[in-house]
């Protein structure tokens, strides 16, 4: 099996690499890169996501053609892919971060600034915090509920349909911290820096 973790120079994925790599044991084939044809041809694809919304999606733009080959993996194929941190928020129409800039659209909703109550939360969202599982998935087999993840970030996913939201955290409001559409599964944490548990959702997600 073949699990490609895209890197579109967004930021430093290391750990993210690494955590795969640590997880699959040489068993399932991890490779890095943004070659379309090797994007294709995988069975499972990553996106990860480090900075804000705008520099994110405008560095998959500068690829050309790795927007339609993600459309034609994750929405034509329907085949499994994970959006860590920023790559989840940019399954939404639309971002605010920066300036107004149009998302994947994989996922109806919006990528706002959390509302940080007039100072009384820090912003960024930097930390360990407790998810609340609202509902049944695969990726969180073997996670019990009210384990903590690790967060870094100042924006959110508020999602037009309810029913596609895996788990919330409690930071300011109820924050929208993984969700999970057919075959499109996102965390807002990081599990590649989320000790003995993140690896679990990483293990999960390479056992779909």
């Amino acid at each position: 099996m073949n699990v490609t973790i895209v890197d579109y120079k967004s930021g430093n994925i290391s750990s993210v690499i690494n955590s795969f790599k640590e997880v699959a044991k040489g068993k399932v084939n991890i490779e890095v890169t943004s070659d379309l044809n090797k994007i294709k041809s995988s069975d499972k694809v990553v996106l990860p996501g480090q900075g804000s919304f705008k520099s994110c999606v405008d560095a998959l733009n500068n690829i050309n053609g790795l927007v339609d080959t993600l459309n034609e993996f994750a929405i034509n194929n329907k085949k499994p892919l994970l959006g860590i941190c920023v790559g989840l928020q940019m399954f939404a129409d639309i971002g605010y971060e920066e300036t107004e800039t149009k998302g994947l659209g994989w996922i109806s909703g919006k990528v706002l600034k959390i509302n940080n109550q007039n100072g009384k939360f820090k912003l960024p969202h930097i930390g360990w915090n407790q998810i609340n599982i609202v509902r049944k998935s695969k990726i969180f087999q073997n996670i019990e509920n009210y384990s903590h993840m690790y967060f870094v970030h100042s924006y959110e996913f508020i999602p037009e349909d309810k029913k596609v939201i895996l788990a919330t955290t409690d930071y300011s409001s109820n924050i929208v911290c993984s969700v999970e559409k057919e075959n499109i599964f996102g965390t807002q944490f990081h599990p590649e820096k989320s000790d003995k548990i993140g690896l679990q959702i990483i293990e999960n997600f390479i056992k779909l």
